[in-house]
């Protein structure tokens, strides 16, 4: 493979290999660093990538392995912000931008539920191609969006609940 070729197939999945992996790490700089890691190991093995039949799912594959590698490896300052995420709800709860609060919600999610309503909600990947970025059957996949979908509406309910008390409470 050359270098113009690999610029052409492989390099150029760089940009969505970043966003899928910042939702994963929540850090722009750790993101980087796992597409910028990716890039060099897809250059050494770059032969091997001649015979992949979806590059991009294999890619894609590829970040959402290396992330769970590296949040592994961070799991003790990761579950520390997790807690001090999930303590700070109240403050979550008290700001006005409904796009946060969703994407707050999202983030809350397990893994796989995250994942999938971000593959098919935010980058608008089909079915069949989130079941084959994330190795799951399609009914898997549809299960854990459903999932995914109802916790992010339950939170949201909570959400304009606890506003509508607060608002009634203060006699508006």
């Amino acid at each position: 493979m050359t270098q113009e070729i690999f610029k052409q197939t492989v390099f150029i999945l760089k940009d969505e290999m970043f966003r899928f992996a910042k939702k994963f790490l929540m850090s722009a700089d750790e993101a980087e660093d796992v597409v910028m890691d990716l890039m060099m190991k897809f250059w050494q093995r770059k032969e091997e990538l001649l015979v992949i039949e979806n590059l991009k799912s294999f890619a894609l594959r590829s970040v959402k392995n290396e992330c769970l590698n590296r949040l592994k490896h961070h799991e003790v300052k990761l579950g520390f912000a997790s807690q001090t995420r999930h303590q700070s709800e109240l403050y979550q709860i008290e700001t006005n931008n409904m796009k946060e609060q969703i994407l707050g919600f999202i983030n809350q999610l397990p893994e796989k539920q995250k994942m999938v309503i971000h593959l098919k909600d935010v980058e608008e990947y089909e079915i069949s191609e989130i079941s084959q970025i994330m190795e799951m059957e399609e009914n898997a996949v549809r299960v854990n969006l459903m999932r995914a979908r109802q916790k992010v509406k339950e939170s949201i309910n909570k959400l304009y609940a606890y506003e509508n008390r607060q608002i009634q409470g203060l006699g508006i």
